[in-house]
């Protein structure tokens, strides 16, 4: 495959960073978004350069339209156009709908959905010209199932989903595609968050028996991003080890 700009948002850790490095390692150039995390982001370049890549950090709040046209802006001119979009950025904010504060509920919306809304637009600009792109989107079970106590989250998330399939309708025939990756639970630092007795209750629920590893998600979007799924758009590959079936 040839190698194409590839921007990764929330890619400083977790999820995001294992997308990056398997990117890199797909031979693209990677531009590993961070909002506040800056160190993060470099470790994460610096790892990619050592490996013979090329990468950069590039710093911007996704959740913010000027911000991302900013960053886009900062990635062309040291990359080139985005041509792999990976849109990842995503938070929590727990708590019963009841109890859930408005604050809470726009936070999350705005980074884990408004964000995809803001870098998909700004990235077709130049798919579109280029007659060429891959957009996948970070999920979660969580948008196809739901789970209590993260109305935000699965709303985002499946607000996610139904973007994707929108989006995929109108530029697949400019040879765009537009696909998401649902990960159920992830060894990362979110699920470390969640206590032990999350995890014994979950567990049994998962046909494998285990938490995924962000390697594993990321595997899934270097297919989805590579020529290899050319004719896979619109669609929603679940990555969750048997949970949600």
């Amino acid at each position: 495959m040839a190698s194409r700009v590839a921007l990764v948002t929330g890619g400083s850790r977790g999820i995001g960073r294992a997308i990056a490095e398997r990117l890199a390692a797909d031979g693209h150039r990677v531009a590993v978004n961070f909002h506040t995390r800056g160190d993060a982001a470099d470790e994460v370049v610096a790892g990619i350069r050592a490996r013979g890549g090329e990468a950069i950090a590039v710093g911007g709040d996704v959740g913010d339209g000027g911000a991302v046209t900013a960053m886009f802006a900062v990635v062309e001119e040291a990359l080139g156009p985005v041509e792999i979009l990976v849109n990842n950025a995503g938070i929590t904010a727990d708590g019963l709908l009841l109890r859930m504060k408005p604050e809470a509920w726009e936070a999350v919306i705005r980074t884990n959905l408004d964000s995809v809304y803001h870098c998909t637009r700004a990235a077709l600009r130049g798919m579109l010209k280029a007659r060429w792109g891959r957009v996948v989107n970070v999920a979660s079970v969580a948008g196809i199932v739901g789970n209590p106590g993260q109305a935000n989250y699965a709303a985002a998330k499946a607000g996610v989903i139904g973007f994707t399939r929108s989006v995929a309708k109108e530029v697949g025939s400019r040879g765009i595609t537009v696909n998401a990756v649902a990960p159920g639970f992830v060894e990362t630092d979110m699920t470390d968050a969640l206590g032990d007795g999350v995890r014994v209750a979950v567990l049994p629920s998962i046909a494998i028996g285990r938490f995924g590893t962000p390697p594993e998600i990321a595997s899934a979007v270097g297919y989805l991003a590579s020529d290899d799924a050319a004719y896979v758009t619109g669609q929603v590959l679940v990555v969750d080890g048997g949970l949600s079936f």
